[in-house]
């Protein structure tokens, strides 16, 4: 400690040594330097200050890369859906009930520091799900949520609403609240909770990421946001496939021949269709026919 430095000097440093994370260090940090005695024997005690904050913000620095570099790989799916929410609200537990992520929670708080993606299988689909790192970290992505087609606002108290709608405000897409832990609460608690939400005409869901209640239902709430219809394709005298062509509503079969390949539909020769669609099994339709969802389209090629 430096002879005469001034009280406040010395509430900066003591705010420093309980910073939680790296943003708050290099916050405080900056205080401390701002509040240095500026008598020559207090020249050491500068340089210090200064050569630690330059080490954090080269640190924060690489971190912001890797952070960049990360969100570049991610390749945007036909639906995807990005899992938000404070500090151990369980984002983690939910990815790891949703998808092929396996569970790799850790201990500290803050732990997420980068997007986690996860595929989420569901009636012949394949949605994508990333779990953005804490809203209330220097390691969120505002712009990974800003671009999500669905946000699942994940809470665990009807209270942390407010603080996550006032950093969402730019987002377009849909939003679905899910309300996170209910198997810590009684039945009367989830009724009073029930009640809330239904009353502020959220589009909600009570689940348990431990012991998977609700999960089902999130599923199917998850898709039914996309608004997407399922179209499965055939090679004559062959079964569908397996994995639909995913579309928006009123595509036609020439959308559909496009997304398999740019510059198909002109190869298309004939094309038979069955479903909701079509006004017999096997009907003849031209490239203009309007889809419905889960049809089933062949296409025979010049």
């Amino acid at each position: 400690m430096p002879i005469n430095a001034h009280p406040d000097f010395i509430i900066a440093e003591g705010e420093y040594l309980h910073a939680q994370n790296l943003e708050e260090k290099i916050e405080k940090l900056r205080k401390m330097i701002s509040l240095a005695p500026a008598h020559k024997g207090a020249e050491n005690l500068r340089a210090q200050l200064k050569l630690r904050l330059k080490k954090f913000l080269e640190k924060q620095n690489k971190e912001k890369k890797s952070k960049r570099s990360s969100k570049k790989g991610i390749k945007k799916e036909d639906m995807q859906a990005v899992i938000i929410g404070l500090s151990n609200s369980g984002k983690s537990s939910l990815l790891s009930s949703l998808t092929n992520v396996k569970n790799y929670l850790a201990k500290t708080q803050h732990s997420t520091t980068f997007p986690v993606v996860g595929m989420m299988p569901y009636q012949g689909t394949q949605i994508q799900l990333i779990e953005n790192p804490p809203l209330d970290s220097e390691n969120y992505d505002k712009g990974l949520t800003n671009s999500a087609d669905t946000l699942l606002i994940l809470i665990s108290s009807l209270e942390d609403i407010k603080t996550i709608e006032k950093n969402i405000e730019k987002f377009q897409g849909k939003k679905i609240i899910v309300f996170n832990k209910i198997d810590l609460l009684d039945q009367n608690e989830k009724r009073k909770i029930y009640a809330t939400l239904q009353s502020k005409k959220y589009n909600f869901v009570l689940i348990s990421a431990i012991n998977k209640e609700g999960i089902e239902e999130l599923k199917e709430k998850i898709f039914k946001s996309f608004d997407k219809i399922r179209v499965f394709t055939k090679e004559p005298g062959k079964e569908k496939s397996p994995k639909p062509v995913i579309l928006n509503p009123k595509s036609t079969v020439k959308d559909s021949a496009e997304k398999i390949l740019k510059g198909f539909s002109s190869k298309v020769k004939e094309t038979k269709i069955w479903g909701p669609s079509s006004k017999f099994p096997g009907q003849k339709v031209g490239l203009n026919h309007i889809l419905k969802d889960l049809d089933v389209v062949e296409f025979k090629t010049r």
